[in-house]
This record gives structure tokens, sequence and C-alpha cells, in this order.
């Protein structure tokens, strides 16, 4: 529950009193006034998130107080009530500008529910004008964002700038781990030097050993000439070997091989190339379950994973998914050359809501679509895939279709380990790390009684 300050307004002073009870049990502060007059000085002088009008009061009513409301302040959540619940009231009230309707007699469970949702609705608010007053967001390179997890990387990163450790770079499918070795680079010392990346899982065995080593002419069919493979390519850079843990055993041997001698051969060749780049790793997958499951080396992964840095998911970093999307939109706006300024809270609530499968990737393709589609100068939920527009936040399971189904503290676990798993595509060290043990004690949960 958001927590916020609400104006009562009626001029029952016993309404007042009893609504003002309820809601600051519940955690808000709360003040109160009997007339439309009192309020607007009162919002005109205080911080007020919401303000709860009746619409039958003595002068000005609540739909006269929440059209001035909304022309003075459209910024502020305003939640309507009133005993004459008729359709032509509601309507009467959304089109002065309120946030909500509730008839009396008031059910306080539902208005608890309104209210919070008005609070949390004007906090959104305020983060979007933040954003949008924002010039200069914190960002590192082309990295942008300004969570507590994004901030930590940007640490991280700091301290590599003059390192040519190797850095395995682990994190969802589209949560930007060639854009961080791309950073990395271009804040060390062989920034002046080549950025070479391939990725592995693309690529056969043999056409991946000809690809990073070379190979010399004839050494296979098509191969007319001589060609050096990425290892000189990248000489004096860094090389990225993107999605590594899909890199086959027989090459994982090669490659140690190569960074162990610092040489590289050929294919084809009598001799070895001395060569001298940074290796950057990333992979989506988790190396230390494939190298207990012994389809990853284990003295591999221990030479390239000298420093690790792992990328948070999108949906794991608050309101930097607002952050990010203001940036497509700008870019996506520049490109097809239209005046587009933004999106509207409702696209903000959508966003926020959603859980982002696809990461950063995702959002930018989302944003492009909607840039490209929208017939507005601020971009609307209509603009929106129906998958986002029509997501509602999940929950965990923890019983049965039978409300009156009673679990263990070990079905309920077993069940949200499932879902941690499930969230992180069964990755278990980042399962671990959120659920807050160990990857052993992880493994030993997740055996049967009978194993």
């Amino acid at each position: 529950m958001t927590t916020g300050s609400i104006l009562i307004v009626d001029d029952d002073r016993s309404m007042c009193e009893l609504l003002e009870t309820d809601l600051r049990l519940r955690g808000h502060s709360t003040q109160w006034c009997q007339s439309a007059k009192a309020a607007l000085e009162i919002v005109l002088n205080r911080d007020v998130d919401v303000v709860l009008t009746d619409v039958r009061m003595p002068g000005t009513t609540g739909l006269q107080l929440c059209e001035e409301l909304h022309r003075t302040r459209p910024d502020l959540a305003v939640v309507v009530m009133t005993a004459f619940g008729s359709m032509e009231t509601a309507v009467s009230a959304m089109r002065a500008g309120a946030y909500d309707f509730i008839t009396k007699p008031i059910e306080l469970d539902l208005l608890a529910l309104t209210i919070d949702r008005a609070v949390e609705r004007q906090r959104m608010g305020q983060q979007i004008r933040l954003l949008s007053e924002q010039q200069s967001p914190q960002a590192f390179g082309e990295l942008l964002g300004e969570s507590p997890a994004m901030k930590a990387l940007y640490e991280q990163l700091s301290r590599l700038a003059n390192s040519d450790a190797s850095v395995l770079i682990t994190g969802e499918s589209g949560t930007g781990k060639e854009l961080v070795a791309k950073c990395i680079h271009q804040q060390s010392r062989r920034a002046s030097k080549p950025f070479v990346a391939v990725n592995c899982a693309s690529l056969s065995e043999n056409l991946l050993e000809s690809e990073l080593f070379g190979h010399t002419r004839g050494a296979f069919t098509d191969a007319r000439t001589d060609r050096k493979g990425l290892f000189l390519q990248a000489e004096g850079g860094t090389l990225l070997l993107d999605e590594m843990g899909d890199m086959p055993l027989a090459m994982q041997v090669k490659l140690l091989r190569a960074l162990e001698e610092n040489r590289i051969r050929p294919v084809g060749s009598d001799r070895e190339i001395e060569f001298n780049v940074r290796l950057l790793s990333a992979t989506h997958r988790d190396l230390e379950t494939a190298v207990e499951e012994e389809k990853f080396r284990e003295d591999l992964y221990y030479r390239i994973n000298v420093i690790q840095l792992h990328l948070p998911p999108l949906r794991s970093r608050g309101n930097d998914v607002l952050m990010l999307a203001k940036h497509f939109v700008t870019r996506f706006a520049n490109k097809v050359q239209r005046p587009i300024e933004g999106i509207d809270n409702a696209v903000a609530e959508r966003l926020l809501a959603y859980s982002w499968p696809g990461n950063i990737r995702e959002l930018r393709n989302v944003i492009e679509r909607a840039v490209t589609l929208t017939r507005h100068n601020l971009l609307t939920v209509e603009d929106l895939p129906e998958k986002i527009r029509n997501h509602r936040a999940s929950t965990v399971y923890i019983g049965g279709d039978d409300p009156t189904e009673l679990v263990s503290m070990e079905e309920i676990e077993r069940r949200y380990i499932a879902h941690v798993l499930k969230a992180v595509d069964n990755n278990q060290t980042q399962a671990a790390r959120i659920l807050g043990v160990d990857r052993k004690t992880l493994y030993r949960k997740l055996k049967s009684p009978d194993e």
C-alpha cells in the first residue's frame, strides 16, 4: 500500500470524522473541511495527494470543485462520493476531471482500495514530471538508469577502467550485455584500438574456430585466401565472446589453450601467433550449473570469470523503465521526424506494471512500434501492444482453487522457489541470489524428499 496525504471534503462533520479515522488507521495522513472554498485554500497552501469530495454541498458543489481543481491542479487525483449514484452523476464527475467515483453508503474497504490507487497514480505522475524535467539523467557511457542496481554497476565499471582482467558479463537476454562490454572497452586504455564481438551460439564448432583463430589458404573448401581471426583483428583492443555458454566443449578446450598461452594457431597453419587482447565474455546461461553438469569446462570458467558483472533484469529496475522509455521515444521520434513529446500517465502505469521478459530489447521494440504507429503527440495506451495494454501483475500462487485449502510452509516455499526459477529462466545462480540463499541450499531445497 502507498500512503499519502488525503483531503476529505464533506459538509457532514460526522462523515469527515469517520473517513478520517479509517484512512488514518490505514496509514494515510488526513485533513478535512466542510466546503469547496476551504478545500481550495488548503490545496493552495499544503501538500495534498488526493481530494475525496462529496458532490452535494452548500454553495460550490463537489463537481464544481472537481472542475476547478482539474483546471488549476491537473496532476491532483480527485475521488468523488455521493449518495446519488446515478450514471449521469458518474459521467458528470468524470467529465469534470475526477479520477474515480464512489457511492454512499461508503464501503470502507472499497474506498481504501480506490484511495490507494489514486495515491499511486499521483506518485507516478510526480515521477513522470521529474523525468521530463530532468535534463541529464545519471548515465555511464551509453548506459542509462538511476536505480540502485545500476548505480552499483556504474561503480563496478569505474573500477574496471584501468584493468586488463577478464570479465564475465551475466544477465538475462536483452539486458544490454554487449552494450556493457562496449562501455568497458570505451572506458579502458584500449579505447583507441578495435572492439570486436562474436556470437558463439550462431556458429558451428568448425566455423567458430576459423572465426576466432583465422585460417590459411586451402585449409578447407572455400578458403581461397589467408584470413585473420577475430583475436588478431582485435589486436591491442577488446574481444567479446557473446553467448559463451553455448560454445561447444571441444572448442572450449582450444580456447582455453589459446588464453593460457596467449597464442592462437590459424586453421590449417603449423605456426602459432601471439595476440594481445582483453577478453570479455557474456552469457544468459547459468555457467556454475553448466560446470556441475559437465556442460562447461571448470578451468575455462575460472579463466574467463576473473571479474563478474551481473546485469539486473528490467523488471527490477523500477523507474528506469520510464527513463529508458523517454530515451527511446526521443530517439525514434527523431528518426521518423515526428514531434512526439513523450508518454501519458496511463502508458507509464502499463510500462511499470509489465514484467518485461524481453528486458530492454523488448521495451525498445515496443516504443519504436508505438512511435511509428501513434496518431498523437503523446504515446497513449492504444499505441501499446495488446499484451501490455491488458497485462495484470501476477501473484505467487500458494493455494488451490478451493479457498479453504491450507498448505504447509514447505509447500509454500516450494511453490515460491518454482515461481522465482520460472521468472529467471531457470538460472539457479540468479534464483539463489534473489532468494538470499547459496546455491547448495537451493539445490537441496529442489531435491524431492525421496532423493
